[in-house]
């Protein structure tokens, strides 16, 4: 019989090591043959708590995240290629805005009710970082709404419960993201390689 586990993800849908981790963490699951029934929850974690609601230009963020457009090409050119081997094609050269995600966490709360919390995240992630679109955008959301089939968006967000979410994560000590969380019990921060994921899923479940 396999082994029910919660997994508690911390993430920001702006956040490429996320979209990387999530990947892995589904090559992850693939790899356990059913030994592990898993029900996995997206907790909510800005990166940029104080970011305008209209979010900024990406060129801009970047300058003053990392001190110079150069810098944050470097590190782009990084991410891209470690999300190649992932699958996942990286448009950083297309994307002109850093959004505010506020509303995005809202949209992952209220499809997680529904269901469908995995599928709208994974439409978040290529949205933003494929397809170089603006996840701020209330038409953008919209659509992923529309696409997911998820009901009662905008109207049934729900912005005091995901607030106090990421409250929680955030008195939890957790700083960076993607953080894994194992029956709230254990966890692991960072995109490890799947096999370490697996890992750390086994031994979750052994204790």
């Amino acid at each position: 019989m396999p082994k029910p586990l919660l997994i508690e993800i911390a993430s920001d849908v702006i956040c490429p090591w996320c979209y990387i981790g999530k990947r892995r963490l589904e090559k992850a699951l693939a790899s356990l043959n059913g030994e592990v029934e898993v029900r996995i929850e997206w907790l909510p974690f800005q990166l940029n708590p104080d970011m305008p609601a209209g979010g900024v230009a990406r060129a801009d963020y970047r300058r003053a995240k990392f001190g110079s457009v150069e810098k944050g090409h470097t590190l782009d050119a990084r991410v891209a290629q470690e999300g190649a081997g992932e699958g996942i094609a990286f448009a950083f050269d297309r994307m002109k805005r850093t959004p505010n995600t506020v509303a995005a966490h809202q949209l992952i709360d209220l499809a997680q009710k529904q269901g469908k919390g995995g599928q709208v995240v994974d439409m978040l992630f290529r949205a933003y970082f494929e397809e170089a679109q603006d996840i701020g955008d209330e038409a953008v959301l919209r659509s992923i709404a529309d696409g997911a089939g998820v009901t009662g968006w905008p109207g049934e967000k729900e912005g005091k419960t995901v607030k106090e979410k990421e409250e929680r994560v955030r008195d939890l000590g957790i700083s960076g993201v993607p953080t894994f969380i194992f029956d709230k019990k254990s966890g692991l921060s960072g995109a490890y390689p799947p096999e370490q994921l697996a890992q750390a899923i086994r031994d979750a479940v052994s204790t």
